[in-house]
């Protein structure tokens, strides 16, 4: 199950250790996606670069901010910006 901590209209999303055992989550990261509210900000921590959950994202049409925050952690931030 996707663990999301709300901020107002910011979605926080850290799939970093589910990632490190072996699990993929992107699916239910782009189930979250579709359901949430336009104008949400999803901030979403992973451990690598994640570029097949960057191309998820992208390919629902939302552009996607990759940064490096230290060794193994990665922040992705996108906005929801119409209906999926």
């Amino acid at each position: 199950m996707l663990n999301v901590e709300l901020d107002g209209k910011r979605a926080i999303i850290d799939v970093r250790e589910r990632i490190l055992n072996g699990e993929h989550p992107r699916n239910e990261i782009f189930d979250y996606v579709k359901q949430a509210p336009l104008g949400t900000v999803f901030e979403i921590h992973v451990p690598k670069k994640a570029q097949p959950l960057v191309q998820g994202l992208e390919n629902l049409g939302m552009n996607v901010i990759r940064d490096e925050l230290e060794a193994a952690h990665y922040r992705l931030t996108a906005i929801k910006l119409m209906e999926m």
